[in-house]
């Protein structure tokens, strides 16, 4: 029994610290694992074909450990190399910079930016997964064909890097790519990028209609067209992609009307942005199914209609909460592999063009203005008491302001002007202490402008073209507050002729009392005698009493 025993005791302690010779020794090899030489000498030959006029690749040397050198990632077990970072970093502007310390940094980022060819060794990095060379210098170059072939790519940027000529079609063989950013023709070969989450086309001169190969982009989160010459309709293939988060149209040639599936199928859509086309038609009740909306903005197209009263149903605009699974989604969107975010939006808001990225999902916007819509401003807008800026101007709204506009406490910045509001202005719109622009001219607004810090403290031209009083403009009010004295006022806004009636009825009397007068006289010869005896009767008499 004991020489059994003995067999037993052996194995049962080789099973126990096996494991913990086995990862003493494995993190020991791993301290010494260095990167693949074939990848290194692929590194090498890609680093030959390459113009670095600062000399940022000087740690990419012949015998140096790859996984250590400047912008190479591998991976912590394989040693493989997994990521290349060779982007190059354009200057922020910063208010604290002068203009000659940003030119300065400027000149500095272009003498630092890559140039030259790209080596198909780089088909040797059978691991990479993450390729940017985005803010480089490649003028004289197309985008390689042969990146088609690197199948384990699930990012690839490439904008902003001067390259010239088509997009290859052969990217459209890279079936894990998950995010793309580059410029040129959009091929038609979409539907071979199945994992792709972020599409970002931006400030580029695209044209012709969207293809609906779009649609089969299921995984899409994040669609960014803005600034092109974009035409025709959104295809309805779009409507498959319904985990988009964000759709941004902005600037462009679209037309038709806005497509009703946006509400039915894109029920996680935080932006919607179509300003600056030509939509027509109304603005479709589907829209209101979007409870997830933050920022909506169909300003300057063709739209016509009355606003919705749905859009109560806005609930992410009614609160400043936002749950921690919703911004986890928006920020896995807009933050992708990393602290660069790579999205922004740009928005109206305080009266000029506002750029936001990292807080951009705290941005709460409605903005319907330059449009042709009509009927009153729905009361049911005021629900939404998370929303910070409210646009509605250069419509043909009538109707008075909502009186309870002031329980949207939220509000930073109005724009109702160039309407035909009546009314006065709500008291309640005193409780806005967070309100900072405010624009309420060319309406038929009239009475007394409620007192408050913020909208004493604004310019008169927030209220020119109304028939308003009190301070910040001169008018005065009554005494009861309610009408201005501004009878002369009206005539100088509208570029008319000023009437005094006082003098009217001074020259009107004299008129009246001259020819009362004189009138009998020249019709009646007798009386015309009388009235000349009666005046030399009475110059005798003067002159007697003058002469006396």
């Amino acid at each position: 029994m004991e020489a059994s025993f003995r067999p037993v005791s052996f194995l049962f302690l080789t099973f126990l610290f096996l494991p913990n010779f086995l990862f003493f020794f494995f993190c020991a090899r791993l301290s010494e694992l260095r990167c693949i030489d074939t990848e290194r000498q692929a590194l090498l030959n890609f680093k030959q074909h390459l113009i670095d006029p600062s000399n940022r690749l000087s740690s990419w040397t012949a015998h140096g450990d790859c996984c250590l050198w400047e912008g190479v990632v591998c991976h912590n077990l394989t040693a493989h190399v997994h990521q290349l970072h060779l982007r190059s970093f354009c200057p922020v502007w910063d208010d604290s910079m002068s203009s000659e310390q940003y030119d300065a940094e400027y000149e500095a980022y272009r003498r630092s930016r890559f140039g030259g060819k790209l080596n198909p060794s780089l088909l040797d990095l059978k691991h990479l997964n993450y390729f940017d060379l985005s803010f480089n210098n490649f003028n004289s170059i197309a985008i390689p064909s042969f990146l088609g072939l690197m199948k384990s790519l699930t990012h690839l940027n490439l904008s902003n890097a001067g390259f010239v000529g088509l997009i290859p079609h052969q990217l459209g063989n890279l079936s894990s790519l998950r995010f793309l950013n580059l410029e040129r023709i959009i091929p038609d070969c979409l539907m071979n990028w199945n994992n792709l989450e972020v599409l970002n086309l931006r400030n580029n001169n695209f044209s012709g209609s969207i293809p609906a190969s779009m649609g089969s982009l299921t995984y899409l989160k994040s669609l960014h067209l803005y600034n092109n010459t974009f035409s025709g309709k959104l295809p309805s293939s779009l409507k498959n992609c319904e985990m988009l988060v964000i759709i941004d149209v902005a600037e462009n040639r679209f037309a038709g009307n806005i497509p009703s599936w946006i509400g039915h199928r894109c029920t996680s859509l935080m932006i919607l942005s179509l300003r600056s086309n030509y939509f027509h038609g109304h603005i479709p009740k589907e829209l209101c199914a979007l409870t997830s909306l933050q920022i909506l903005d169909l300003s300057h197209n063709k739209l016509s209609g009355s606003i919705p009263r749905c859009v109560k149903n806005f609930s992410a605009m009614a609160t400043n909460n936002i749950s921690n699974d919703h911004l986890n989604s928006y920020n896995h969107s807009y933050y992708y592999g990393g602290t660069l975010p790579l999205e922004s939006a740009l928005l109206v808001i305080k009266g000029s063009i506002l750029e936001y990225s990292t807080i951009l999902q705290l941005v709460k916007s409605i903005d319907f203005s330059k449009n042709n819509l009509s009927g009153e401003i729905p009361k049911e807008v005021t629900s939404l008491q998370g929303l910070q800026s409210l646009n509605l101007s250069y419509n043909f709204l009538i109707g008075s302001i909502p009186e309870n506009i002031g329980t949207m406490r939220s509000l930073e910045s109005i724009d109702f002007s160039l309407n035909q509001l009546s009314g006065q202005i709500p008291s309640s719109m005193s409780s806005l202490t967070f309100l900072n622009h405010l624009n309420l001219s060319n309406n038929n607004l009239t009475g007394k402008i409620p007192l408050s810090t913020q909208l004493q403290s604004l310019n008169p031209s927030s209220y020119v073209g109304n028939k308003l009083c009190g301070p910040p403009l001169t008018v005065n009010c009554t005494i009861n507050g309610v009408k201005p004295n501004n009878e002369n006022i009206s005539s100088k806004e509208t570029g008319g002729l000023e009437v005094d009636w006082f003098y009217v009825s001074m020259a009107l009397g004299f008129v009246v009392g001259f020819w009362s007068v004189c009138g009998p006289l020249l019709l009646n010869k007798q009386w015309r005698i009388m009235y000349f005896q009666f005046l030399d009767h009475m110059w005798y008499k003067l002159k007697g009493v003058v002469s006396f």
